[in-house]
């Protein structure tokens, strides 16, 4: 198992070499990169983009559930009025507003 999982790795970094020196030196000028450098290229994007935790990425699951939770909360407590408020703060903030019809001379109605 530990042998798959190095070969595993050893081809990803391979493809990752690879398609930088493919396409970063063209690009952008940049410079070629060896099996190291790569290798060190995706523990800083694994460190960057997932953090050091186990289980990487999957803490953000959980953290949405739990506002989930605590917004289903806060809405059974509230007031049928206090909840049209908040629908219509959140239409003012997140929708588009309904555009306004022109008249057939080109300009607003009054």
């Amino acid at each position: 198992m530990i042998v798959i999982g190095a070969i595993l790795v050893f081809g990803f970094v391979m493809t990752t070499m690879y398609l930088w020196n493919w396409l970063i030196p063209d690009l952008f000028d940049g410079p070629v990169i060896n099996f190291w450098q790569a290798l060190g290229l995706l523990a800083l994007s694994k460190i960057l983009f997932s953090g050091f935790g186990k289980g990487g990425g999957h803490k953000r699951h959980w953290q949405g559930r739990h506002w989930n939770t605590h917004l289903k909360e806060k809405w059974s407590t509230m007031t049928p009025e206090e909840r049209e408020r908040l629908k219509e703060k959140m239409r003012g903030k997140w929708c588009m507003p309904k555009e306004k019809p022109v008249s057939e001379a080109g300009h607003l109605p009054q």
